[in-house]
This record gives C-alpha cells, sequence and structure tokens, in this order.
C-alpha cells in the first residue's frame, strides 16, 4: 500500500491566514506547492507522460495526455452550485466509463463535486461506488459549506498504463485552520 503524501508545509501556511483563501494565494502559494508534490509522486509510477494543466468552469486540472488520464483537480469553493439536479442528471447520463471493473462497481466520479459546480468531461475518473461515501462525502460537504475554502483530490495510479486510479487523496484547505486531507483507496 502506497503512504499518502507529506503535505507539511500547508499547516504553516493555512494557519498563518484568515479566510477566506483568495485566489491569488491560491495561484501564488497554495497550487504550485500542491502541484509539485503531486508531479513527484505522480512522476514515480507514470512511465513517459506529457501533462498538461488546464482550466474550466473555475476550478484547475493536471492531466496526463500521454495516458488520457486526470491526474488532480483543485480549486475555490463558491458555495452550492445552483444548478438544478435535473441539469445535473443530464451531465452523467450516457457518459462512457464502464460501471463493473473486475466484479466491483465503478462510478462516474466527480473529481470537482457536481454540488460544487463540477461538470463532466474532465471532470471524471472512474470511482468505486463505496468511495462517494463517509469521508470522501464529508470532505465535499464542508467544501460545499466554506466558501473560500480551497478543494483538492489527487487521483493516484499504481502504473503507466491502467485508467482506473487505485486511489485519491481529497482534501479541503481553509484558512485559518489545519488542513483536513483524506486518502481513500480506489
Amino acid at each position: 500500500m502506497v503512504l499518502m503524501l507529506s503535505y507539511p508545509h500547508l499547516t504553516s501556511i493555512l494557519q498563518a491566514l484568515r479566510p477566506p483563501l483568495t485566489e491569488a494565494v491560491v495561484t501564488s502559494t497554495l497550487a504550485p506547492r500542491l502541484v509539485e508534490t503531486w508531479l513527484n509522486d505522480y512522476a514515480r509510477t507514470a512511465g513517459n507522460y506529457d501533462i498538461v494543466e488546464t482550466r474550466a468552469d473555475g476550478f484547475s486540472y493536471l492531466f496526463d495526455i500521454s495516458a488520457e488520464r486526470l491526474i488532480a483537480a483543485w480549486g475555490l469553493s463558491k458555495g452550492k452550485d445552483a444548478s438544478p439536479r435535473a441539469i445535473i442528471a443530464t451531465r452523467m447520463k450516457g457518459h462512457p466509463l464502464t460501471n463493473m471493473v473486475g466484479g466491483k462497481r465503478y462510478h462516474r466520479g466527480h473529481a470537482v463535486p457536481h454540488t460544487m459546480g463540477g461538470r463532466t468531461d474532465i471532470n471524471l475518473v472512474p470511482q468505486l461506488g463505496v468511495i462517494n461515501s463517509g469521508r470522501f462525502q464529508e470532505l465535499e460537504r464542508l467544501s460545499v459549506a466554506t466558501p473560500g475554502s480551497l478543494y483538492f483530490t489527487y487521483w493516484r495510479y499504481p502504473d503507466a498504463r491502467t485508467q482506473r486510479p487505485s486511489g485519491v487523496e481529497q482534501g479541503c484547505l481553509i484558512a485559518g485552520s489545519a488542513p483536513y486531507i483524506a486518502e481513500l483507496r480506489n
């Protein structure tokens, strides 16, 4: 089992800040450190990679073009997304992710929760249905309920080929608080 990444710099940075986090603080201080941590870890198992960072709907994504898979997603919470549930449901309908892999049920998991404005396309990953409950759901809800918090997911892969992450590190970073980070197996 791979151990959760170390984020020692986050506690001191967050505790020195006053809420809410701003886009400027995320862009200049938090995101560069998170991205560096994730890319150093990703390089251990990825083989040849071609990583791009892109933005969509106010969120940032790291995507490996050569492996065609999402590595990480992050963005500031603006609170609950106002899209009607019917609109959210139509965004998911017919998406090509397989539901059964190795006898386990995988969902079209959101890297950024739909309740926070996460869309489909680049934002979806094969996610075990059991993950989208408990601690994972608690951190999603905390981020939605805390506008100005930074929400992230970092998807870990066991090798250079697979499309299905073996785990996810999920975090909610709130200025003035210690980081809330969970590691879950997928």
